[in-house]
């Protein structure tokens, strides 16, 4: 059965919807939530990582798409207890991470709210964005980094623990690097946000093929949510080229599977609406 999310969407009719940020001429436009005891507690996190992590998963979509972003909206619904220190330590926080990636936040809008809620939108450009639809039969799927760490570490804090201050549930890497020279070679491509075996299944769903895998991926692997690594696919003559883009980086790349014409799907769990 459809999860309401996916229905949600389904129900909207515009060309623009299915990527990681809507395409319109040499314009991307994209926005996610981060809201408070539902991607967050608050007692897990400093404000400054509340507001660095808010900002790095919406200007995710961006550089999954090889864009640069521009500028940025923010929508904060602001809890009573928050003091005005605390305020700024959130603001200057999400300033510092959006110029980072050579953006600027120009505007928004806040309301009171018994939770701390941020939605933000960024506006990119890129002259050659990357999609998730355009993979073929044959092509290679991949994925960047080492997988795990982030579910990992959120079951630490549901437990009660502590976890590292660069754990990537804090501090996700984003990958803009490795997509502005491996580009050329890609045919679609992701984030991950919700879990490799659940994006995988959306890029193959828009594609409308299924996978042979290559490689055994383990639960703990295929489920953790939020990692911001990349998902890539590509045609099979230019693995080489992006195994040395990868290597010139120092990034682990792992290749696990090959597009097939089958209706093969990974399991996948819904992250919201549990």
């Amino acid at each position: 059965m459809m999860d309401k999310e996916h229905y949600l969407i389904s129900k909207l009719s515009s060309k623009y919807i299915g990527d990681d940020a809507a395409v319109v001429g040499d314009t991307l436009y994209s926005m996610d939530a981060f809201f408070e005891d539902v991607h967050f507690k608050r007692e897990w996190m400093s404000l400054r990582q509340i507001g660095r992590k808010a900002m790095l998963i919406n200007l995710s979509d961006a550089v999954a798409m090889n864009a640069q972003p521009q500028f940025v909206l923010v929508t904060v619904a602001l809890p009573k207890d928050l003091s005005n220190a605390d305020i700024d330590e959130l603001t200057s926080s999400m300033e510092t991470t959006a110029k980072e990636y050579g953006c600027e936040i120009i505007g928004g809008d806040t309301v009171g709210g018994d939770k701390l809620h941020l939605s933000i939108t960024i506006i990119s450009k890129s002259e050659n964005p990357l999609l998730r639809k355009g993979l073929n039969e044959g092509d290679l799927l991949a994925y960047t980094g080492i997988l795990g760490e982030s579910k990992r570490d959120l079951l630490q804090l549901f437990q009660g623990h502590s976890i590292s201050e660069t754990s990537r549930f804090y501090e996700p890497v984003l990958r803009s690097e490795f997509i502005e020279k491996a580009r050329p070679f890609l045919t679609a491509g992701m984030d991950i946000s919700d879990g490799l075996y659940c994006d995988t299944n959306k890029l193959l769903n828009i594609n409308k093929y299924g996978f042979n895998l290559l490689k055994n991926i383990n639960d703990d692997t295929g489920f953790s949510g939020e990692e911001y690594e990349m998902l890539i696919g590509f045609k099979k003559k230019d693995l080489e080229a992006i195994e040395k883009v990868a290597e010139s980086l120092n990034l682990p790349l792992t290749v696990f599977a090959e597009v097939s014409l089958n209706h093969e799907r990974f399991p996948c769990k819904s992250h919201h609406f549990s």
